[in-house]
């Protein structure tokens, strides 16, 4: 028998007599056998709780005389012998060792005392191999009248045994970095990796410290954590740090660092040990995207092309290079064309037509630039041309040469530079997005005495990439916002007259431009009898679509007031105009915005008189009039509000005001008057507050109120059209009753001729006498009474004839043959423009004649 080692179990389970109170485990789950049939105490299932389960270990009840009566499933799977095969029989055949009947008695002794015992015995499979197995043996029990113990085993493995040989080994070949520091903190011992790690050989390491050697690695930081661990004895793992080493001194290394305190067996702290390895890929990966989503917070923040490459260079330096030089192409800039070149179109111009559109240095002011910002510039590193444009990858060059022949003579100037500030190296990378080319930014080091590396690539190309982006935005933006802006400008009339009836001045601001132009107009239309329309509109949304329905809505009112509609009656032909616009929507998107724009527009309309000085105005869910008196009164004249144009099924209503000499009328949209909170009524009082200075210059007027109101760019358009009336003198207007009678046509002309020679107006008279002798003979033969003859002048030479008939004249070509039928003809011939409108008691017909200037 090998030896075996008697040690005390512990507390034995059971009673005061050492033996186990109540039956032991058995059954079909746990000991294979049991008491013998008819005896108290049979065999029972296993409960977790006992204390000797032997459900799952090689277990075995064997009795005083040798005899197993229990085996479990454990000790079937460890000697391979089932239940049947032993039970009942000797446990001395299971045994691979030679009798010891002295120690076996020495056993069951000691067991019988209830201390138990554990040792190490060889048994012997069914397949005959000989196993060790570690073996315990319980306190004694009884089963019925049988003394009985319990024996559990376990295969004994060997423990494997570290060699000095493989440790150092280990220690020595380990892929991290490992030293032992004593209480002073000087190496006693380091392994190759850390050696090779730090690029100080161990020869000059041992005896020495780490701020000593390597003070290019927050050597104090790392002492100080070291001391912290030996004073504590709590370890420190993970703490990262950049720095350079001797065995890479160009490149900045990351590392991550843990340190622990090595004790003695009396459990003193003898010295330090700390565990280094590599971390660079990994740290560069995090900072490449922590720079890349910090990026994406202070680049591109408007959609304006020059403002985001300057915040790409702002980014950049300092972080990344010393100086950085952001280059456009120059249809990237301008707001013409498409804007850029796509990467794969036709062949490109050998040298690029491009833009310094922004500049930054970590010298002020800078000096290494050789063009300034807005200057054209053509760089392209030497030897690339338009390729690396187009389609090229970025350039790294670690080490700038300045003596280099490629860049002596395509390059001389900046060569100079490169010498001058002492840039050494560079990185080139094309601007691109959506297939299409943009720019070049370069970036340069002068200060940083490190090289760029290809980690150093990667994060310039995302950089650039995230910006291209944001340029490419702001270039689609600001196109289309111009386009929208030139469409809208020239929709708007680019001069306003009002003739000597009105003084005129406006003043338009499209919305800002990250909410894109609205669709805000207004328009000065003179009328016949030097009478002047007003109008101001507004439209819904913003972009082109807005500004197209403006366009179309402007010129349906022009088209209706030279109809001479009174403002009413032309908002209610401009409402149906708009539902039947509206009923034209198809049922993709853009039909469906475009309609959208036409509901809900508002629109005012407004009819001066200079003879009466009355004004007829009518809106169409517009914000009312400011009327300013010469004295400065302010008033709002109550217009019924109407409904937006587009909901149909109501009417409008005209209001009639007088309007005294000198007095200022004013015509807005909400922008100006919503400001930031939306209250109207107090951007109304404002407005009418700003506009009470008499006698004012109206441009000036007018502008200076806009700035007030509006002293920042709002979310919506701005129109503002003031006018200042003015009455025609009494020497302006005459007028004659005209008899019904033929025979009165010749002393009407006559009249008439006299009284435009008596203006000055000579070389008009013979045209004033055929206008007049034509009017006034179809007034009497078709025309019901009372007739009367009307001359205004005002800036063109107006002849009236009004009756009471509603019949409306009709203008003929007569044939060779005919008598008659070539008045209207003649009219319209001999006058600037003809027309008639309709007033409540009947018609008037009217011609124009330009006034020639003066010499």
């Amino acid at each position: 028998m090998e030896s075996a080692r008697d040690t005390p179990d512990g507390p034995t389970p059971g009673g005061p007599d050492g033996r186990p109170e109540g039956p032991v485990p058995g059954g079909p789950d746990g000991l294979r056998g049991g008491a013998r049939p008819g005896e108290p105490g049979g065999a029972r299932p296993a409960e977790p709780d006992d204390l000797l389960d032997a459900s799952t270990d090689a277990a075995a009840v064997v009795t005083a005389g040798g005899i197993v009566v229990g085996w479990t499933r454990g000790a079937e799977a460890l000697l391979g012998r089932p239940a049947g095969e032993v039970v009942g029989g000797s446990a001395a055949r299971l045994v691979a060792m030679p009798a010891d009947p002295a120690r076996v008695a020495g056993v069951a002794e000691r067991c019988r005392a209830g201390m138990g015992w554990s040792g190490r015995i060889r048994v012997r499979h069914r397949d005959g191999r000989a196993m060790d197995v570690d073996l315990r043996v319980s306190a004694s029990f009884r089963i019925g009248h049988d003394e009985c113990f319990l024996l559990s085993a376990r295969e004994q493995r060997q423990r494997w045994t570290v060699g000095q040989s493989v440790l150092d080994g280990f220690l020595t070949r380990s892929p991290i970095g490992m030293a032992v520091l004593d209480l002073d903190l000087r190496y006693v011992w380091l392994n190759d990796t850390l050696e090779r790690l730090g690029g100080v050989p161990r020869d000059e390491r041992l005896g020495r410290r780490l701020s000593e050697l390597l003070p290019g690695i927050q050597a104090e930081t790392l002492e100080g954590l070291m001391r912290k661990v030996l004073e504590t004895g709590t370890p420190v793992t993970d703490y990262e740090y950049v720095g350079w080493s001797w065995a890479d001194p160009h490149r900045q290394h990351a590392y991550s660092t843990s340190f622990f305190p090595l004790v003695d067996a009396g459990g003193s702290v003898t010295g330090v040990c700390y565990m280094v390895l590599d971390v660079t890929e990994r740290w560069n990966a995090r900072r490449l995207l922590s720079m890349v989503n910090e990026a994406g917070t202070c680049v591109g923040t408007t959609l304006d092309v020059v403002r985001t490459a300057q915040e790409l260079a702002d980014f950049a330096v300092p972080r990344l290079a010393d100086f950085v030089i952001v280059d456009l192409l120059e249809p990237v800039l301008s707001t013409d064309g498409h804007g850029a070149w796509l990467t794969d179109a036709g062949p490109a111009p050998a040298r690029p037509a491009m833009r310094r559109a922004a500049l930054r240095s970590v010298r002020e002011g800078c000096p290494e630039a050789v063009a300034r910002v807005g200057d054209g510039v053509g760089f392209l590193p030497p030897p690339h041309g338009m390729s690396l444009l187009l389609g090229g990858e970025p350039i790294l060059v670690p080490v700038l040469d300045p003596s280099d022949g490629l860049w002596q003579a395509e390059e001389p100037a900046r060569a100079e530079r490169i010498r001058e500030f002492g840039l050494h190296s560079l990185i080139s990378v094309p601007m691109r997005a959506r297939n299409t080319a943009l720019g070049l930014t370069t970036f340069i080091r002068s200060l940083n005495p490190v090289s760029f590396h290809a980690d150093d690539v990667l994060l310039a190309r995302e950089l650039v990439a995230r910006a291209a982006l944001c340029v490419d935005n702001a270039r689609r933006y600001t196109r289309e916002h111009t386009a929208a802006v030139t469409l809208q400008r020239s929709l708007l009339p680019d001069v306003l007259t009002g003739g000597s009836a009105l003084e005129v001045a406006s003043s338009y601001l499209p919305a800002d431009p990250t909410d894109g132009v609205g669709g805000d107009w207004f328009d000065v239309i003179p009328l016949s009898g030097a009478r002047v329309g007003l109008v101001v509109g507004d439209v819904v949304g913003h972009g082109i679509t807005a500004a197209a329905t403006m366009g179309r809505l402007r010129t349906a009112v022009q088209t209706l007031a030279d109809m001479e509609m009174p403002p009413d009656e032309l908002l209610a032909h401009l409402d149906d105009l708009v539902l039947r616009l509206s009923a034209e929507r198809g049922d993709d998107e853009a039909a469906r915005t475009t309609a959208a724009t036409f509901l809900g527009a508002t629109c005012l309309y407004a009819v001066y008189d200079p003879v009466t000085r009355r004004c007829s105005i009518a809106r169409a869910g517009h914000p009312p009039p400011v009327v300013v008196s010469p004295t400065g009164e302010v008033t709002f004249p109550q217009v019924p509000a109407g409904p937006p144009l587009g909901l149909g099924g109501m009417g409008f209503e005209t209001t009639e005001i007088e309007l005294a000499e000198n007095s200022l009328l004013g015509l807005y949209t909400d922008g100006l008057v919503g400001g930031a909170d939306r209250d109207m009524e107090r951007g109304m009082a404002r407005l009418g507050e700003l506009l009470a200075q008499p006698g004012a210059d109206l441009p000036t007027l007018c502008s200076s109120a806009v700035r007030n109101l509006v002293p920042v760019p709002q979310p919506d358009d701005i129109a503002l059209l003031l006018v200042r009336a003015h009455a025609l003198g009494a020497d302006d207007v005459v007028s004659w009753e005209v008899p019904v009678d033929p025979a009165a046509v010749a002393d009407v002309r006559g009249r008439a001729t006299r009284q435009v020679e008596a203006w000055g107006l000579g070389d008009l008279s013979m045209t004033t006498e055929l206008l007049v002798s034509e009017l006034v003979t179809n007034a009497i033969r078709y025309a019901a009474p009372p007739l009367r003859l009307r001359l205004l002048r005002d800036s063109r030479l107006t002849c009236e004839v009004s009756d009471a008939s509603s019949t409306a004249p009709r203008l003929r070509h007569a044939r060779s043959t005919d008598e008659g039928g070539r008045g209207l003809f003649l009219v319209a011939q001999l006058a600037h423009r003809w027309g008639a409108r309709y007033t409540p008691e009947g018609k008037i017909i009217w011609a124009e004649q330009e006034i020639p200037p003066p010499p």
